[in-house]
């Protein structure tokens, strides 16, 4: 490993956006990283705390357009599609890891480029594979929220169709303005979008049919939410099992999973924004079972959890970096 001061050499490419921003907050403290270059087309040569002002005295890093191989891992944090145009452009040395957080390598047919294979980033399921892996493809965030509310379920075959509707920040449409992101159309209000058609669907059917689930129909409804960051799920499926033994199925699938926590009690959703953690509540009423699940979009649901698995490939403590307190209040 090219290491300095034993450090993991670590370069960033698309370092303006949301998951950028929130990936440099994490990497330049990190105890077990050395940063070697923020890499932006768009903004080569303007100071990183410009752009990511909540920065400023934090580091005095510049954005570059130059690339170099002289690093360990290299994060791709662009947009959907790009990553494989990326890869595809630039030669990037096979000894370099590739962490990406687009959905270009997330699904199993095409999860490889050239002599690359890309691992599915989900510590909670794929720990054992990321620790031998060489390239990640980083979960979506929706994905991520939904599925670890949903894989006790299918490790214990007992999903079947499931309802599921979930409420996501405006920081999930990334930093480019539409129509839809604009403060006066955000604020105060709600809006379904992508109804039963979302792309992170077939990753999470993926996930559940590795756990051995006969992949159920998921009926997801998406919303647009006027709060910045955060994804808030709730999944119903019908289910005969006794609160007390769905609370023990998810304690034990979730025993070493130091981010992801089962509540007795109602959750919400300031309880995980600004960290790495998803927490889960059950209810159960009648025949119906709820799952309710929540994650920061940008933290769990991209960068952080991109941190998580640079841990795992590297043998770090999986928690290193990502001791973040909520914002809560």
């Amino acid at each position: 490993m090219n290491q300095q001061k034993n450090k993991i050499a670590v370069g960033i490419v698309g370092g303006a956006g949301y998951t950028g921003g929130e990936l440099i907050r994490l990497l330049i403290h990190h105890p077990g990283v050395s940063v070697r270059f923020i890499h932006s087309r768009s903004n080569a040569g303007n100071p990183v705390s410009a752009v990511h002002q909540d920065l400023l005295g934090e580091t005095d890093w510049t954005f570059t357009n130059q690339l170099s191989n002289d690093v360990d891992v290299l994060f791709l944090c662009v947009g959907h599609g790009e990553a494989k145009k990326f890869l595809e452009a630039n030669k990037i040395d096979e000894k370099v890891k590739i962490i990406d957080l687009s959905q270009d390598f997330r699904l199993n047919p095409q999860s490889a480029i050239g002599n690359r294979q890309f691992t599915y980033g989900l510590p909670e399921i794929n720990k054992e594979q990321i620790r031998s892996a060489s390239n990640i493809a980083n979960p979506g965030c929706f994905a991520t929220a939904i599925q670890l509310g949903l894989l006790p379920l299918a490790k214990a075959g007992i999903l079947d169709e499931v309802y599921t509707t979930g409420i996501t920040g405006s920081t999930g449409a990334g930093q480019g303005l539409s129509s839809t992101s604009h403060f006066s159309w955000r604020a105060n209000n709600i809006q379904a979008y992508k109804t039963l058609t979302h792309q992170h669907l077939k990753e999470i059917g993926q996930s559940l049919k590795q756990l051995g689930a006969q992949t159920p129909e998921i009926n997801f409804v998406p919303w647009r939410g006027d709060f910045s960051r955060g994804i808030f799920i709730s999944s119903m499926i019908t289910c005969d099992w006794k609160p007390e033994k769905l609370n023990e199925l998810y304690e034990e699938f979730y025993a070493d999973a130091p981010f992801t926590t089962l509540s007795k009690q109602e959750i919400f959703l300031k309880q995980v924004v600004n960290t790495n953690k998803c927490v889960i509540h059950l209810e159960k009423v009648g025949s119906k079972l709820v799952v309710h699940s929540a994650i920061d979009n940008l933290l769990k649901g991209a960068s952080g959890q991109a941190v998580q698995n640079m841990n795992l490939l590297f043998g770090l403590d999986e928690c290193a970096g990502l001791r973040l307190k909520a914002t809560a209040f």
